[in-house]
């Protein structure tokens, strides 16, 4: 997996967020500093409230900081503009969630193709590469299956498919697992670790499963807003 000597594509400095809600200021997060290198799986647990899904919104470049800095593969996300900003996710950056996000209306292909036609490619680049992915994720025979025709597992392998569309330098995971029974939490756990290793894509995994967490490269604890290990 990873090494100490491989290059640093996600890199966060000094990083603050804070939100007015009403007249009280609340400080989400406090001062954040962290590298992320390519290859490398990272868990980040915490309980509910501490900042988790906040500071990778912050890393995704969905949400700028109140004060400090975000760099993705070199570029600091500040000095972008949106337009530039979405350029940069689209090429470099992959997004799971917990609920699938998947377009209810468009198939499986159709869904995982969308980033990379996004990107730029032809439609038939797109569909190739996206019939690729799909079949490395053990759908090759639901290419035309709409998300309300898949199961819970089949759901996530797609929208796993969709977050390796633009070949990413970084995955960014809010508890991936969190929806699913635990059979099937424990096959998309192995499919990431897997694809981890095949494509060197990093890793980084919110989850509040402990065991899951266990099995990353190194694990940081958010409490109330600062990494405490």
């Amino acid at each position: 997996m990873s090494n100490t000597e491989s290059r640093v594509v996600i890199r966060v400095s000094g990083l603050t967020r804070s939100f007015i809600d009403g007249k009280l200021n609340v400080k989400v997060l406090r001062g954040i500093d962290l590298e992320i290198r390519a290859g490398e799986m990272v868990g980040i647990i915490g309980a509910s409230g501490s900042g988790k899904s906040t500071l990778l919104h912050q890393i995704g470049g969905l949400d700028l900081p109140t004060t400090g800095e975000v760099e993705v593969c070199g570029e600091k996300l500040s000095s972008l503009s949106d337009a530039a900003r979405g350029l940069l996710r689209n090429r470099s950056l992959g997004f799971i969630y917990q609920f699938h996000h998947l377009l209810p209306e468009f198939t499986a292909l159709e869904n995982v193709s969308m980033p990379i036609l996004i990107g730029g490619a032809s439609v038939d680049e797109a569909t190739r590469r996206a019939s690729e992915l799909l079949g490395r994720v053990g759908l090759g025979q639901r290419l035309e299956h709409k998300p309300g025709e898949m199961s819970g597992g089949e759901r996530q392998r797609t929208a796993i498919a969709r977050a390796l569309a633009n070949q990413p330098e970084v995955v960014l995971a809010d508890e991936p697992t969190g929806n699913l029974d635990h059979k099937t939490a424990e096959q998309i756990y192995e499919l990431m670790v897997e694809l981890n290793r095949e494509l060197n894509t990093a890793f980084v995994v919110v989850t509040h499963d402990q065991s899951l967490a266990g099995r990353m490269d190194r694990v940081l604890e958010l409490v109330d807003g600062r990494i405490v290990r």
